[in-house]
């Protein structure tokens, strides 16, 4: 049988910056991982999110390319909208 999965946990954004305060403080990765249970991938990712951008929100640190496809797909649901609305259209002008 295998191992069952943790829980999800979920942190918040205080937290989240202790966490990095702690490693900027010149408290060691491992002994931060060790004493909060924290996986070392997720305080690698708070630390550069602290970085780069100060914030932990997700919607913050996006790269632009995916801005530009959430930007795009929001433009594609307006215009297939708009079309259906058009050939709703269409389609009564035509019964006339």
């Amino acid at each position: 049988m295998p191992p069952s999965r943790k829980p999800r946990r979920v942190f918040t954004p205080e937290f989240k910056s202790q966490m990095v305060q702690l490693y900027h403080n010149r408290k060691r990765k491992c002994d931060i991982i060790k004493e909060y249970d924290v996986a070392a991938f997720v305080l690698d990712k708070w630390i550069k999110q602290a970085e780069t951008t100060g914030s932990f929100e997700k919607k913050d640190n996006r790269s632009t390319q995916e801005q530009e496809i959430i930007k795009l797909k929001k433009e594609l649901k307006q215009l297939q909208m708009e079309n259906d609305i058009l050939k709703q259209a269409a389609l009564i002008l035509g019964q006339r």
